[in-house]
């Protein structure tokens, strides 16, 4: 099994310590984000360095216990497929190993797929924090004989103002790191915008869609755009659609991401970096 990153804990800084703590108000992180403040009993006797000093304690499952929707144990099951520029339909599939002992893969058409065919995308949230102050998930990557490929590693911010989270990027999945990030900002009603920022590497540059040298910032806009029942395999769900752009020096992509207050982000549609889209929608939730 292919494990595709791990979680950054600091463990030699943990203490056990009670995680109902009080919750004071609320910071922004990197200019955008937000999240929990919570009151000094949360934090250590030890001053660590960096911009984060303010929110990182002993307790790395704080920002967990209040979440409503990406609650421990809770697992989402999504399918998927690719469309190229004429819309045709296809799948990320795996091919023989290359010489660097790594699997190759390729679009295989959706109606062709076979058994090395990823079909499904497994998110389980775990009782631990991915990072400094994201509620940590495992996706698992499904092939179509039931075979689970990878567990990747990734986070979730949620919290009474905002639910922001990472996207898939294993194999194929890495032309999302371009796109904007599925988020929603309170207030949760039409109208309501906001923008963001981020910087990205040039090791996500791939020949398969954009190759580029050194970093490029893409600059995100949002916007709530509509409130309607949209039609999932887990029912007729209420969703908020957030319409969000991303721009940058090698070009624009685009999220149109469908919201529900308890199911979170149920269905993704993306206009990648080269004109192609990635459409994930929910299939299950247990």
């Amino acid at each position: 099994m292919i494990k595709v990153a791990s979680f950054s804990l600091l463990l030699f800084f943990f203490i056990a310590c009670n995680s109902k703590q009080k919750i004071e108000n609320y910071e922004t992180i990197d200019g955008w984000l937000i999240v929990e403040k919570f009151d000094s009993s949360a934090l250590g006797n030890t001053t660590l360095k960096g911009k984060r000093d303010s929110y990182m304690s002993f307790d790395f499952n704080r920002y967990n216990p209040d979440n409503k929707i990406y609650t421990a144990g809770r697992k989402f099951k999504f399918k998927y497929h690719y469309l190229d520029k004429t819309g045709n339909k296809f799948l990320f599939t795996r091919t023989k190993l290359n010489s660097k002992n790594k699997f190759e893969w390729i679009f295989k058409n959706a109606e062709k797929s076979d058994t090395n065919s990823i079909v499904q995308i497994q998110m389980k949230i775990v009782d631990k924090q991915f990072n400094d102050f994201q509620t940590g998930f495992i996706s698992e990557y499904i092939l179509q004989n039931g075979e689970s490929i990878a567990n990747e590693s990734s986070g979730i911010i949620e919290n009474s103002k905002n639910v922001w989270m990472h996207p898939p990027r294993f194999g194929m999945f890495q032309i999302l790191e371009l796109d904007p990030f599925p988020y929603i900002k309170s207030p949760f009603k039409i109208g309501n915008k906001w923008n963001w920022s981020l910087e990205i590497g040039d090791h996500w540059a791939d020949k398969r869609w954009f190759l580029w040298t050194g970093n490029i910032e893409n600059k995100y806009t949002y916007e709530i755009t509509d409130r309607v029942n949209l039609k999932t395999n887990a029912g007729i769900l209420e969703c908020y659609v957030i319409d969000s752009q991303a721009t940058s020096r090698i070009g624009k992509t685009a999220l149109m991401a469908y919201f529900n207050v308890k199911h979170g982000f149920v269905k993704l549609d993306y206009t990648n970096i080269d004109g192609t889209k990635i459409i994930i929608e929910l299939e299950g939730v247990s």
